[in-house]
């Protein structure tokens, strides 16, 4: 691949088109390239908002899908019965809560907290790198956002999901700017759901390990 090649690819790296091979190749570059790694950060809102778009639309419709003369009446009466099913789990969970008061205050804290991700971090001895991971399931995967301590920069890093059956999925990447204890925080995501996934590892462009995070 030549050099021009290598930096048309950049948007292609930061949004997660690129095949393995690809987007090793382009790690690769990436270390002697700082107009790259500048650029994959600066893609970093884009592909946010991609990535939200994604999780708005849904996956069977196609994008150039023409309505039906009918699909504004479907459309309203599933919204109704939305907000109909919306106020009885609201109905039901103050019932519940009720209950749970009763028979006892400290079900109350278990059950709200179950409610909410709960966030992974670790440091690594070695390295010195500090990471934490708020992970939540979706219908697509799992969302994740990542906030990360590293003083070793500038460098450019990426966080990838390691699946139980040893799969692995790049999450997101970034570029550290340099010496420092700003916490970067990222956020990208994983096909894989969150019971799917072993650990989360933090690992340079070049695969240098800097942490790991088990899922648990």
């Amino acid at each position: 691949m030549r050099s021009l090649e290598r930096h048309r690819d950049v948007g292609a790296y930061a949004l997660g088109v690129l095949d393995e091979a690809e987007a090793f190749r382009f790690e690769d570059h990436l270390m002697e390239c700082p107009r790259c790694a500048t650029q994959v950060t600066e893609f970093g809102p884009a592909a946010r908002q991609l990535m939200l778009y994604r999780r708005a639309t849904p996956r069977l419709v196609h994008p150039l899908t023409r309505p039906g003369p009918r699909l504004l009446d479907r459309l309203l009466s599933e919204v109704a019965a939305r907000h109909r099913a919306g106020r009885r789990r609201v109905l039901y969970a103050v019932a519940a809560a009720v209950v749970c008061a009763v028979a006892a205050p400290g079900a109350v804290l278990y059950a709200s907290q179950g409610e909410r991700a709960v966030p992974l971090s670790a440091t690594d001895e070695r390295s010195g790198v500090w990471a934490r991971i708020t992970a939540e399931d979706e219908a697509w995967g799992t969302d994740v956002v990542l906030e990360v301590k590293d003083g070793s920069g500038p460098r450019p890093c990426r966080l990838v999901a390691v699946g139980r059956d040893g799969t692995e999925q790049t999450i997101t990447s970034w570029n550290v700017p340099g010496h420092g204890d700003a916490p970067n925080t990222m956020r990208g995501g994983a096909a894989l759901h969150p019971d799917q996934i072993a650990r989360y590892e933090v690992r340079t462009a070049h695969g240098e390990h800097l942490v790991t995070l088990p899922a648990g």
